[in-house]
């Protein structure tokens, strides 16, 4: 049984890439990625924020496809941006690796990360149902 968007019409519709809720039922697997950083596979992290947010996205893809998953599968993403200016650039990015997948989504924005020099960090939960092919 798939996962269940919840955008009541009692409220405002979302105003982003994400859905207010989420709920999975039946049984399942949940995968709880930790926060990703724009560090590449080869240690290089780089300077533009723009860049940064795609290894990130790269980043948690490439845990997602190892746990058998796609973006389809992700049920809550928290966003942290340590600088406002750069919402909409990380609107654009994000909404190009979530593409129809709404889930349910929280961004901030922190005085800082671990390091300094890291600008976003994305941490998310994905769910899916036994027996469900990858999305």
């Amino acid at each position: 049984m798939p996962m269940k968007k919840h955008n009541p019409s009692t409220m405002a519709l979302p105003a982003g890439a994400y859905s207010n809720g989420i709920s999975a039922p039946g049984s399942g697997r949940w995968l709880h990625i930790a926060g990703q950083v724009g560090i590449a596979a080869d240690g290089e992290l780089p300077e533009d924020f723009e860049q940064q947010a795609h290894v990130v996205w790269s980043n948690l893809l490439a845990v997602l496809a190892d746990a058998d998953m796609t973006v389809a599968n992700l049920v809550k993403v928290n966003h942290f941006l340590v600088r406002p200016n750069d919402m909409p650039a990380y609107a654009t990015v994000r909404a190009g690796y979530l593409l129809d997948a709404r889930p349910a989504s929280t961004v901030l924005i922190v005085q800082a990360l671990a390091k300094p020099q890291w600008l976003v960090e994305v941490d998310a939960v994905a769910w899916k149902s036994d027996g469900q092919e990858a999305a």
